[in-house]
């Protein structure tokens, strides 16, 4: 899988772009700031429907513009499709597939998988469990729009019935008949958050198990000294909802196990006014040894997950068939030479390979590839990035 072509329209500073990609390593070179970042945000947007930066599209739509619009053109084992995607300031997203305009923005999931690293990364152990959440998910949406319409309709399920919740609080602090019929409906909403919860839970789970072989060779391969890494779900319902090594999740069980755990917590969910139960509550678990590696793991224990939980992801979407479109952002500059030598064996592996850097230096020689500088030009007092292809 590569992209052949990138073009963008008000998006970050881009007013417009077009590049013509090729398979192997292509390095953008440029001072920050300058809009190279940009690039491959653009297409790990339209591979998964969302930024690693931002976790909202405004920021995205260049200052002073209405909307912003990606296309690429992607080719797999002889297969061209080119995705156009418009993100919109006040409206809902279009896309289209070969000039075909789609309903729903996540039916172009799937066609385009990419794998980034980016500096952000280290959050995924140090930081919150939404963040590990968002990278499973982010996975799961990868292998295409089925395995994201369940998280979608969770998510809206979930904004709805916590309204309901804070309605209700509301209703029996006044006093009145109306809190038992809004409380009442709240059945209803059980129903569809246990369904799709079971649905997203279940989904993780099992793409954690597939994943953690592949993390645990990479951290092994990173640093042989450090205690072994592995990784595991846990779940806000029951631990027994994971399953022993080489099994599905239950959907069925994991849905039982939610809503009964809705009908014990009801009262207090309504008295905070918040939803306690389903997978926006999960985590996934990182551990070195037998301590978990937020609060426990060096800086270069850390940097040594970060980076086996990308390559995990690489060995995930090659044993899914597909070979991942692979993008470095800015992280040569931020590892030591042991893992700048195991990210260069594995962009050597690649079929494509983009790269950012501030300084071409930064990037191990043995990567090569063709060069691209990007500059800023200014005119009229306003300022543009510009590319420049090198050799």
């Amino acid at each position: 899988m590569y992209v052949r072509n990138l073009s963008l329209q008000d998006f970050r500073s881009w007013e417009h772009v077009s590049i013509e990609l090729t398979t192997g390593t292509t390095l953008f070179v440029g001072r920050n700031g300058f809009g190279k970042t940009n690039l491959l945000e653009a297409l790990y947007y339209l591979s998964g429907l969302r930024s690693h930066r931002v976790s909202t599209d405004q920021p995205l739509i260049r200052s002073g513009a209405e909307q912003a619009k990606l296309s690429a053109t992607v080719e797999n084992d002889g297969r061209e499709l080119t995705v156009d995607l418009l993100i919109a300031a006040s409206k809902a997203n279009k896309v289209a597939i070969n000039g075909a305009p789609r309903r729903r923005p996540r039916d172009i999931l799937g066609i385009l998988r990419t794998v980034m690293f980016a500096p952000e990364d280290l959050s995924l152990v140090r930081g919150d469990p939404g963040e590990r959440r968002r990278f499973a998910d982010e996975l799961i949406a990868g292998r295409g729009p089925r395995w994201a319409a369940a998280k979608a309709d969770y998510d809206r399920v979930l904004r709805q019935r916590a309204a309901l919740l804070k309605t209700a609080a509301a209703a029996l602090r006044r006093g009145g008949g109306d809190a038992d019929s809004v409380i009442s409906t709240l059945d209803v909403w059980d129903g569809q958050l246990a369904d799709y919860g079971a649905q997203v839970t279940a989904a993780r789970i099992d793409l954690v198990s597939e994943l953690e072989p592949h993390v645990r060779q990479a951290y092994s391969t990173i640093a042989p000294q450090s205690r072994p890494a592995s990784m595991h779900y846990r779940s806000s319902v029951s631990e027994n909802v994971v399953p022993a090594d080489g099994e599905k999740a239950d959907v069925e069980y994991i849905e039982a196990l939610m809503l009964n755990d809705l009908s014990v917590l009801r009262k207090k969910e309504i008295e905070r006014g918040v939803c306690l139960v389903g997978p926006h509550r999960d985590d996934i678990e990182l551990m070195l040894g037998n301590e978990p590696a937020k609060g426990f793991a060096s800086h270069g224990e850390s940097w040594s997950m970060a980076l086996s939980l990308r390559l995990g992801s690489v060995g995930l979407a090659r044993a899914d068939g597909v070979e991942p479109v692979l993008m470095l952002d800015d992280v040569f500059a931020e590892l030591d030479v042991l893992r700048r030598e195991k990210l260069a064996e594995v962009a050597a592996g690649a079929e494509q390979v983009l790269i950012t850097a501030a300084v071409a230096d930064d990037i191990p020689a043995q990567i090569g590839g063709r060069t691209v500088g990007i500059n800023i030009i200014e005119a009229d007092g306003v300022r543009t990035s510009e590319l420049v292809v090198q050799q």
